[in-house]
């Protein structure tokens, strides 16, 4: 991410719309964009200082306010979907994302990933591309024959 512009500049500008000339004039003459012409004049009229906010910092969860009633509420009910809690947090009042409820419980390190299960050893189940049980080697060209020198069916 790249640096503010220096307060120097940023007071030179404002005062140039302040005097009068237009923003695209001053733009020019200063080589910055229209945009942030703009910007920093509109800035310097609401507060009285053409200065940069602050960049970056630490921004709490947006549930960390719920992170008891969330862990208890996963405690009460572990199949629990993301969104069942995101409508139960609507209910509640609490207007979030979805992303914000998977990123509080990814950062409280809960998953929500299906558990993997072997293989039936009773059932046989297709490999994964097979229709109804079929194996999906069935009706496959030996490695030996092309499509033309592959048998074809048998008499009866």
């Amino acid at each position: 991410m790249g640096r503010a512009y220096s307060l120097d500049l940023r007071e030179r500008v404002v005062a140039a719309v302040a005097a009068g000339e237009s923003c695209r004039s001053v733009a020019t003459t200063f080589k910055v964009s229209v945009a942030s012409v703009v910007k920093w004049s509109q800035r310097f009229r609401a507060t009285g200082s053409a200065a940069a906010r602050q960049m970056g910092g630490n921004r709490p969860f947006a549930l960390s306010s719920e992170r008891d009633w969330l862990l208890k509420r996963l405690a009460e009910q572990p199949d629990v979907t993301l969104r069942a809690l995101l409508a139960e947090l609507a209910e509640r009042g609490i207007k979030v994302s979805y992303y914000a409820v998977w990123h509080f419980f990814e950062h409280e390190g809960i998953s929500f990933k299906k558990a993997c299960t072997p293989a039936s050893r009773i059932v046989p189940t297709s490999p994964g591309g097979g229709r109804n049980g079929e194996s999906i080697k069935d009706g496959l060209i030996l490695p030996g024959w092309s499509s033309s020198t592959k048998p074809g069916p048998k008499p009866t």
